[in-house]
């Protein structure tokens, strides 16, 4: 059990290693591969999302279960957000981001209507119950989804001043999937898949922009 639970974080810590390294490669052209990314977190997510009782999503939450039963923190519901509020933060310091405020936040709009409005989509129509019983809305993990498109946010607007800064978001967001399941409240399925939507919600907007202006685009 401790082998898979360390494969499976090994997973999500290649996966956000390679959307740092496709986003910090500048390419003249639109690489279909960084779409890979997240399309590799999504996918591994609907493969994992068995319900069979020997499964390995129900596997780990037996094994939270038995190691860490009554453990409970909401830190999550606020570090969810917390890349957001640096990037704006950043920026009222007098830390210029990529992009005018307008123009900034006119893209974050349409990048968390993306990432809200389908995670709320899909968990009305899976209709899955959560590892604790206390509801049918577990897949995806909204909460994750909202952490990875706030990290790519972030990433997006401060990457080129500093190159540190999508490792301490994709950070951030890999401890918000980790406290859910923790807390109970997801399977591994739900926040891998979530975090992929997450990041996949949010890059939309930009390659749009660029591809609106440049006639060759770039994400």
């Amino acid at each position: 059990m401790k082998q898979l639970s360390l494969f499976l974080c090994g997973l999500i810590l290649w996966c956000n290693a390679k959307a740092l390294e496709t986003d910090s490669v500048k390419t003249p052209h639109f690489n279909y591969k960084v779409v890979l990314v997240p399309a590799a977190l999504m996918v591994s997510g609907v493969l994992l999302n068995s319900n069979n009782p020997e499964s390995v999503k129900n596997e780990i939450v037996e094994f939270r279960n038995n190691h860490m039963p009554n453990f409970r923190a909401k830190i999550d519901d606020y570090l969810q957000f917390s890349p957001i509020a640096m990037a704006y933060g950043l920026d009222a310091m007098g830390i210029a981001s990529k992009n005018p405020a307008q123009t900034r936040s006119f893209l974050l709009l349409k990048g968390e209507v993306l990432a809200v409005g389908t995670s709320f989509l899909l968990k009305n129509l899976c209709r899955q119950v959560r590892p604790d019983g206390s509801g049918f809305n577990s897949f995806p993990s909204g909460h994750t989804t909202q952490a990875f498109a706030a990290a790519t946010f972030l990433s997006e607007e401060y990457k080129g001043r500093y190159p540190w800064v999508p490792y301490a978001a994709y950070g951030v967001a890999t401890s918000v999937g980790a406290l859910r399941m923790a807390n109970n409240k997801h399977y591994i399925s739900d926040v891998l898949f979530g975090a992929g939507l997450g990041i996949l919600a949010m890059k939309t907007p930009y390659w749009l922009k660029q591809k609106k202006h440049t006639a060759v685009p770039q994400w």
